[in-house]
């Protein structure tokens, strides 16, 4: 979220240094990532260390709280896993709002940059390993699991009269509302269709975005809120299709992935499923937050820039999901 959230930001450094016992000397709002219902902070710490406090509104799902450190413990070493309290717990709440404290990662995202020739090898890798992993039955009962039944066109569908109506969406629904819609049925038509393949752990969420590294580093992965036990593809959407990051996959970087992960001959029509499926829940979510929040005027015009770049690529007459 861009905008800063509507807290007392010295009684979260308290809650914080209260919680996970840090000296805290500083703390820095960080205006990344587009989920409105979370924010990130710096935390500067007297010793000189740091670390990435994440605040969500509203609950944290059990999974996204647990996975991370039972991963960690099988030897994905690339997971960023929230830190424990010293008295054992994990998260802690602050009002309507709950924290998670996180090691900081220095280089920033490889949205922009895009990755090195040995990251995309361990990028391979990682969900290599990943995908490998036999969750636990503690874990498994947290997950969700694939249901093919999206919610996305039903949320669209009801987004579509407002956005008609609206002084800021009239425009661009006038313009890209049919193709939305076409969207919609190109997804349900894909979800009778996708073979229903083996359900491994997968990140689901797992672009260029939620990768850091500090130049040509190790790769840390962030971002574990929504896993889901689901076909590999979940995960695969995001690298072989390239709608995300500036530095999309090509042919050699598919080669080195491929020298990362292993033997690999994903399902096209279960790519496909998830490609459009995420660009149809994207622009639903996107059009109710233009809608229904009280952003800032700064941070709609985010959002309308990431819900129009989606309905420029699914009006392309060249778009195939």
């Amino acid at each position: 979220m861009i905008d800063k959230p509507d807290v007392d930001e010295r009684l979260l450094a308290a809650e914080v240094a209260g919680a996970w016992g840090v000296d805290i000397v500083g703390l820095v709002f960080m205006p990344v990532g587009l989920d409105g219902d979370a924010w990130a902070y710096r935390v500067d710490t007297s010793d000189g260390g740091r670390y990435f406090l994440k605040m969500r509104r509203g609950e944290y799902t059990r999974a996204a709280v647990l996975l991370p450190g039972f991963l960690r413990a099988q030897g994905v070493r690339q997971v960023v896993a929230p830190i424990d309290r010293p008295d054992g717990g994990v998260g802690r709440r602050f009002g309507d709002h709950r924290l998670l404290l996180y090691p900081f990662h220095d280089g920033g995202s490889l949205w922009g940059r895009g990755l090195t020739d040995r990251q995309w090898i361990e990028y391979g890798e990682f969900l290599g390993r990943l995908h490998a992993v036999t969750p636990s039955a503690d874990i498994a009962a947290v997950l969700p699991v694939e249901t093919w039944r999206s919610s996305a066109g039903d949320r669209l569908r009801a987004l579509g009269e407002q956005a008609a109506a609206s002084e800021i969406l009239a425009a661009f629904w006038g313009r890209y509302g049919a193709a939305l819609h076409r969207l919609s049925e190109t997804v349900d038509d894909l979800a009778s269709r996708v073979t229903h393949g083996r359900h491994v752990v997968c990140h689901a969420d797992i672009h260029p975005g939620n990768l850091i590294a500090d130049r040509d580093g190790p790769l840390h992965v962030v971002d574990w809120d929504a896993p889901i036990l689901a076909p590999r593809e979940r995960d695969l959407m995001f690298v072989f299709s390239r709608d995300f990051g500036d530095h999309p996959i090509n042919a050699r970087r598919a080669e080195l992935f491929r020298r990362g992960y292993g033997p690999l001959e994903p399902d096209r029509t279960t790519l496909s499923y998830y490609r459009s499926e995420r660009h149809l829940d994207d622009a639903a979510v996107f059009l109710r937050s233009i809608l229904h929040s009280g952003a800032s005027p700064e941070s709609r015009a985010n959002d309308l820039h990431w819900l129009t770049r989606i309905a420029e690529t699914v009006a392309d007459p060249g778009y195939t999901a």
